[in-house]
């Protein structure tokens, strides 16, 4: 098969409710239509990425892929809240059991689901970087450590000290 050559069908021929050749351009086309599996599209600003991406999800509900077994992952929550918004729109239907988000909100998700597995109570508290730095100020506040007078380090680089030694091994 060359590569020119259209893909074969990912299961049995169905009957799809979207005119996806007329909707996308022929990049997107290609994109949305891939056979499943890892693919890689590299496109600049304004390429029409997301609307590729929700056409991705349609396109794999529509040959029959069950929602729960897609992953849409995005960077930003508004990002996120929009790309499962337009999904919605375009198939008019209950997509409840799609995972979408961003990186960060499934990676919680995944981590409160199987948190006994990793000998953690579900209800763990997960610190972004500015609870820590903040509270690790407030240790060196309760401490009555003076940073001017000590020349102790300063919250910020506490935390990337205490950052790189929990993630070098």
């Amino acid at each position: 098969m060359s590569r020119d050559d259209p893909p074969p069908p990912f299961g049995s021929p169905v009957n799809l409710q979207i005119d996806y050749a007329r909707e996308l351009n022929p990049q997107q086309h290609a994109a949305v239509t891939a056979v499943p599996g890892p693919a890689l599209v590299i496109a600049g600003a304004g390429a029409g990425k997301t609307r590729t991406l929700i056409y991705r999800v349609a396109f794999l509900l529509e040959q029959g892929i069950p929602a729960d077994r897609i992953l849409l992952l995005t960077f930003t929550n508004k990002a996120a809240k929009e790309m499962m918004r337009r999904v919605a729109d375009l198939l008019g239907g209950d997509i409840s059991a799609l995972w979408g988000g961003t990186f960060h909100s499934v990676g919680n998700r995944i981590l409160r689901r199987h948190a006994d597995l990793l000998g953690y109570a579900r209800d763990f508290t997960i610190l972004d970087r500015e609870d820590a730095r903040n509270l690790i100020a407030a240790c060196l506040d309760e401490a009555e450590i003076d940073l001017k007078d000590t020349g102790f380090p300063k919250a910020d680089v506490l935390a990337d000290i205490f950052s790189l030694a929990i993630n070098t091994k």
